[in-house]
C-alpha cells in the first residue's frame, strides 16, 4: 500500500483478511456492525431490515459482472441520487474506477477457491485531501430478500451496493447520505476540483454567447476526464415531482455525453442547422426520461436513419439515458455540478498546473489579533480577522483556479452538527512587498469574490494581473469553527503561504541594528505630462519607490506618457526622519533616464486621501523643467499593526 493512503480507523484490510481465512470464519466489522446505528443517525428511524450477505441473496456473486458501466446500478430506498448519480458518472473511467476499488480482481469472489473469501472489501476515498482506505464486510441491508438501497441491475454484481456502504460508514450511516451534491461525491472519488453554477442566475438558456461559452467549456471538461452532473430546483414544488417533459424536479442526472455535431447536407436541410449541440444525460432511477425534443419516440429522430445516428454518435446505451440539445438542457436544468479534474501532471499534452494545497481552520479567540473567524467582507470590523494567505502571479496575466473546501459534516448528523457552513473567499491586490498580515484595507484592490455557498465547495476562474495578492477565505457569518483545504492552481508556481505574523518580528538583531518605528503605505496610481521621449512621441515609463534602503519598481508601462501604475508598496522604517521617494523612469535600451520625482516625508500627520504632486528633478532646482504630474496615496502610522 502507498504510504500515502491513509487507513480509516486504522484498519488494515490485508491483516483482518488473513485473520479471518486463518481461522476459518467470514468479516464482521466492528467499526461499522451490521445494527441500527449503522443505518440510522437518528435513533428513532425505525425499519426492520435484515443484514445478508451476497451468497445468501443470490448463487453466483461478483463483485463485477462483465466490467463496469454507468448502467450497471439504481438508486434504492435512500435519497442519494446524487451518490448514484456521481456512480454513473464514475463508471465511465476506468483509470478512476480503479483507484476507488484497488485491486478488485483480488477482491473478487474466487468460485474455484471459495476458502479464499473471507467477506472483507476495500475502498479508497479522497477525504479531505488525502486518500483514505475503508474497509468493510459484506453484510448488506435487505428486506424481503431484496437490497434497499443502492443495487445493480444484474442480481449478482455488488459493487455500487459495496461501494455505497463504504461511503455511509465514512459519513456514519446509511441515513447520512440522504440528501447530498453530486459533486461532492466526485470530488471523494477522484480528488477533482468542484464548480457549482446556477444556470437560471447565469440567464443561460436565455444568452446565446453564454450558453456557447459555457458548452465549449463543459466538452472540455468532459474531454479531459471531468464530470459533469446536473438537477432541477424548484422552491415550492415537492421533490422527485415530474415536470410537464418528464424531467425529476430535485434529482441529480450525470452527464454521460456531450457532442458538437456538424449536419451533412440532407440533415442540414430537415433542421436548417449546420450543427447540433447536444447533451447525453442519465436518471439514476434507470427510467423516467425526457418527453421533449429528441428524446426516443420524438420527430427529430424521425429524420435521422440508424446508420446517420450512428455515424453521429448518437447512441443510446441503456433505459433511462437520454439525449436533449443544449439549449433545452440550459432552459430546463437549473443547476450544474462540474468536477475538473486538473492536470498537475509534467508528462502530458494537455496544459499542465502548477498546484498548491494549504490545510486551514477558522477559529475563534476574544482578542482581535488572535482570532481567526471574521466571517464575510460584510462584516468590515472583523472580516481581516480571517485567515490570510500570499501568493504571487509572476507573469503579465495568469489564469487562476482557486478551490476552497471545507471538511465533509455528515459525520456530525447524529449531534445535529452535519449541515454544510456557507463558505467563500476574497482575492484582494495588495502591496508588492507585504510580508505581514493586512490590519485595514486602504490602496488594496478587491479583485475577486468567489460565490458564498453552504456546498463543501467553492471555485473560481479568473485571470490575474502580474502583482502580489493575498487571498482571505471565510465563513459568511463570523465565529464559526471548521477546518477547510485550499488548492490554487496556476500557470508558474504562486509560493502560496500564510501570513502568520502581523508586524516583523523582535529579535537580538533588532538591539543591534534597529527595529521598525514606523510603517508606510505608497501607492502610485498613475501619471500625467511625462515628456516625449522617442519618435512615435511616446515613453517607456516604471516607476521606482526607494525608502532607506528598500525599494521596488513597477512594470514597464510601454508607448504612453499617461501612464497607469497602480502600483502598491508597504515599508516599515526604522529612521521616521529618512523620506519616502517615488521615481519616474524611462526604460531604455542601454541607459533607463529619470523623467522626475517627488520626495514625502509620509508622517502619520499627512493627508491620507488621494494627492497630486508635481515631480521635480533630481535636483531642486530643476523642478520648473518638470511640468508632469504624478497622483498617489500615502498613509503612515506608528502602530505597526495598524496597517
Amino acid at each position: 500500500m502507498s504510504s500515502s493512503v491513509q487507513l480509516f480507523r486504522d484498519q488494515r484490510y490485508q491483516e483482518l483478511k488473513g485473520q479471518c481465512l486463518q481461522q476459518g470464519r467470514l468479516f464482521e466489522d466492528p467499526e461499522f456492525p451490521a445494527s441500527h446505528e449503522s443505518l440510522y443517525y437518528d435513533s428513532a428511524a425505525k425499519g426492520k431490515v435484515e443484514w445478508k450477505r451476497p451468497k445468501d441473496l443470490c448463487e453466483d456473486p461478483h463483485l463485477l459482472v462483465d466490467g463496469m458501466s454507468s448502467h450497471d446500478f439504481h438508486q434504492g430506498r435512500l435519497g442519494n441520487c446524487w451518490f448514484v448519480a456521481a456512480c454513473s458518472c464514475l463508471a465511465l473511467r476506468k483509470s478512476l474506477w480503479q483507484q476507488v476499488i484497488p485491486d478488485y480482481k483480488e477482491q473478487e469472489w474466487d468460485p474455484k477457491n471459495p476458502r479464499k473469501y473471507a467477506g472483507i472489501f476495500r475502498f479508497r476515498f479522497w477525504r479531505f485531501g488525502e486518500w483514505t482506505e475503508v474497509v468493510v464486510d459484506d453484510l448488506l441491508p435487505t428486506e424481503n430478500g431484496e437490497l434497499i438501497y443502492c443495487h445493480s441491475n444484474v442480481r449478482n454484481e455488488f459493487w455500487s451496493a459495496l461501494l455505497e456502504k463504504a461511503y455511509a460508514k465514512l459519513a456514519g450511516s446509511y441515513q447520512a447520505l440522504d440528501g447530498g451534491c453530486a459533486a461532492e461525491a466526485l470530488v471523494d472519488f477522484t480528488g477533482a476540483v468542484a464548480e457549482s453554477i446556477n444556470l437560471a442566475e447565469g440567464r443561460y438558456g436565455e444568452v446565446i454567447y453564454e450558453q456557447m461559452k459555457l458548452f465549449e467549456d463543459l466538452m472540455k471538461v468532459h474531454k479531459r476526464g471531468g464530470f459533469i452532473s446536473c438537477s432541477i430546483s424548484s422552491p415550492g414544488c415537492p421533490s422527485e415531482a415530474e415536470t410537464e417533459l418528464g424531467l425529476i424536479v430535485g434529482h441529480a442526472y450525470s452527464v454521460t455525453a456531450i457532442r458538437k455535431l456538424r449536419l451533412g447536407e440532407r440533415l442540414l436541410l430537415s433542421f436548417k442547422a449546420e450543427k447540433l449541440f447536444m447533451v447525453r444525460l442519465r436518471n439514476p432511477w434507470g427510467k423516467k426520461e425526457w418527453h421533449g425534443a429528441w428524446s426516443d419516440s420524438s420527430e427529430e429522430w424521425k429524420k435521422v436513419s440508424d446508420s446517420e445516428r450512428k455515424n453521429l454518435g448518437l447512441t443510446v446505451e441503456n433505459d433511462g439515458e437520454f439525449w436533449m440539445t443544449f439549449e433545452d438542457w440550459c432552459k430546463n436544468f437549473t443547476d450544474v455540478d462540474i468536477c475538473r479534474t486538473v492536470n498537475t501532471s509534467y508528462f502530458s499534452l494537455h496544459k499542465t498546473w502548477e498546484k498548491e494545497m494549504i490545510y486551514g481552520a477558522w477559529t475563534k479567540h476574544p482578542e482581535p489579533l488572535l482570532n481567526r473567524s471574521g466571517g464575510c467582507f460584510d462584516n468590515r470590523e472583523t472580516f481581516l480577522q480571517n485567515p490570510q494567505y500570499l501568493f504571487d502571479v509572476t507573469k503579465a496575466e495568469d489564469k487562476v483556479l482557486v478551490s476552497l473546501q471545507q471538511e465533509d459534516r455528515r459525520q456530525y448528523k447524529k449531534e445535529g452538527r452535519g449541515d454544510n457552513i456557507t463558505i467563500g473567499f476574497e482575492i484582494l491586490k495588495v502591496e508588492d512587498n507585504r510580508r505581514y498580515r493586512l490590519h485595514k484595507l486602504t490602496v488594496q484592490e478587491r479583485v475577486a469574490t468567489s460565490p458564498y455557498s453552504n456546498t463543501r465547495s467553492v471555485f473560481l476562474r479568473r485571470n490575474l494581473q502580474q502583482g502580489r495578492y493575498v487571498l482571505i477565505p471565510t465563513t459568511y457569518i463570523p465565529g464559526v469553527p471548521t477546518k477547510f483545504i485550499l488548492r490554487l492552481y496556476t500557470d508558474v508556481p504562486s509560493k502560496l503561504r500564510e501570513l502568520k505574523a502581523d508586524r516583523p518580528q523582535m529579535t537580538c538583531w533588532s538591539l543591534l541594528c534597529g527595529y521598525p518605528r514606523r510603517v508606510t503605505q505608497i501607492k502610485v496610481h498613475s501619471a500625467e505630462g511625462l515628456q516625449k521621449q522617442d519618435g512615435s512621441g511616446g515613453a517607456d515609463p516604471y516607476v521606482l519607490i526607494k525608502c532607506e534602503n528598500q525599494s521596488r519598481c513597477s512594470p514597464v508601462q510601454r508607448g504612453t506618457t499617461r501612464p497607469v501604475f497602480n502600483t502598491q508598496v508597504i515599508f516599515y522604517r526604522k529612521d521616521i526622519d529618512s523620506p519616502v521617494t517615488i521615481q519616474v523612469w524611462d526604460s531604455k535600451l542601454l541607459s533607463d533616464q529619470l523623467l522626475g520625482q517627488a520626495v514625502l516625508a509620509a508622517s502619520p500627520g499627512e493627508p491620507r486621501q488621494q494627492q497630486r504632486l508635481r515631480l521635480q528633478g533630481r535636483a531642486g532646482g530643476e523642478a520648473a523643467a518638470v511640468p508632469a504630474l504624478i497622483s498617489i496615496t500615502a498613509l503612515s502610522s506608528d502602530d505597526l499593526a495598524e496597517l
